[in-house]
């Protein structure tokens, strides 16, 4: 039995040197970062050193890289928190149709509380349509919120040209102010904040061979927040809680392998990809991709395979060794139609059939090789039997 696993975008294991790294901040380095004493001292000198080291990457200012527990807490934090700061002057947000579901979880909770949130369209490549977002950005528009590559898809937004717009309307005003989740784009598209004109930025350890649990957030000098964890005055004051040095640590070693293997993994990982989408239309009939063709994520490879569910062809690649998914692994429990493949205005018959393999930094040919020709014997196999016509 072969174990192939294409589910990258859910997550990815941790590298050996990013857990050797961690590794001593376990037991040998475990003083508390708010402690005065040496033992506190040396934990802090760690977080201050991979907060600059982050920072140096992005683009930022230290004191602008905040950390999180997740990418989830780092999107609440960032679309609560600057809605909350940020009400005197306006209580209306915009957020596209294919957020993650932390982005448009926060903004189904400001709607509860009284805010205006509007949905962006995206057209059928899931990019945001730029005319609807100057439509709809109006005087008390605080915040814009776009994801920068989309989990499920991979298309890839124009961030910079979003932004464009938003400082058009902005002005000398301070608003709105624009974030964008980039958890899938980091370790494979360009995450300097200055380039994309960003004022905050999400991104986590578990999507670039980092540890779980851990995730940041850039913050622009100047922007408001509201915290949403209470307690002590860590991070800023934005984060209470005790830091989590060890993958505070991973983090910063995580996001430094990627960017220096980026251009050639995506190379690579480009080259795989549209082996396995060429191949896979060939051999399997009434396969259609979804997502952008070309403004995509390096890794990213969606289909809807007519005639067939997508859990039961999920399930049964499982019995052979390869592990997929049927779209976000945060909705993986949740058997209603994809959110995204339906905004892109996909049928109903397609969003039920669909299936998702992202490709990681162990997946090469021979292993697309097993994949292809394991896959046309169950789609036949499967719609036989299938209730899906």
């Amino acid at each position: 039995m072969k174990n192939i696993y294409l589910d990258y975008a859910a997550t990815t294991y941790v590298d050996k040197s990013v857990l050797n790294k961690m590794l001593p901040f376990f037991s040998d380095f475990f003083g508390n970062p708010s402690s005065l004493h040496r033992a506190g001292r040396t934990t802090k000198q760690a977080i201050d050193s991979a907060r600059a080291g982050i920072a140096g990457i992005i683009g930022a200012k230290k004191e602008e890289v905040i950390f999180t527990g997740s990418g989830t807490e780092s999107d609440n934090l960032a679309i609560i928190g600057a809605a909350h700061a940020n009400a005197e002057f306006g209580k209306h947000i915009i957020v596209s149709k294919i957020e993650h579901k932390a982005v448009l979880g926060a903004a189904k909770k400001l709607e509860k509380e009284g805010f205006g949130v509007t949905y962006l369209n995206v057209d059928g490549s899931g990019l945001v349509k730029l005319l609807e977002l100057k439509k709809y950005l109006k005087k008390d528009t605080t915040l814009v919120s776009v994801q920068y590559a989309n989990n499920e898809i991979g298309t890839i937004q124009p961030i910079f040209k979003i932004s464009k717009i938003i400082k058009k309307v902005r002005g000398e005003k301070r608003f709105p102010l624009f974030h964008t989740d980039a958890c899938q784009a980091a370790g494979a598209l360009a995450m300097d904040v200055n380039k994309l004109g960003v004022d905050l930025m999400t991104f986590n350890g578990s999507k670039i061979y980092g540890p779980k649990g851990i995730g940041c957030l850039f913050v622009k000098r100047g922007v408001n927040l509201e915290s949403q964890i209470l307690g002590g005055g860590q991070e800023m004051g934005l984060r209470a809680g005790t830091e989590n040095v060890s993958s505070i640590v991973g983090l910063f070693e995580a996001l430094k392998l990627a960017e220096k293997i980026k251009h050639r993994e995506s190379r690579r990982q480009i080259r795989l990809r549209n082996y396995f989408i060429k191949n896979v239309l060939r051999s399997v009939e009434g396969i259609n991709l979804n997502g952008h063709i070309q403004e995509r994520l390096p890794n990213n490879i969606n289909i809807s395979v007519r005639g067939v569910e997508g859990e039961s062809l999920m399930l049964m690649l499982d019995r052979y060794g390869i592990f997929c998914s049927t779209g976000s692994a945060c909705s993986s429990t949740d058997l209603t139609p994809s959110y995204v493949l339906s905004a892109i205005g996909l049928s109903a018959e397609l969003t039920q059939g669909s299936i998702r393999m992202t490709l990681g930094r162990d997946t090469d040919k021979e292993k697309l090789d097993y994949v292809l020709k394991v896959l046309p014997a169950v789609v036949k196999k499967l719609r036989k039997i299938s209730s899906v016509k």
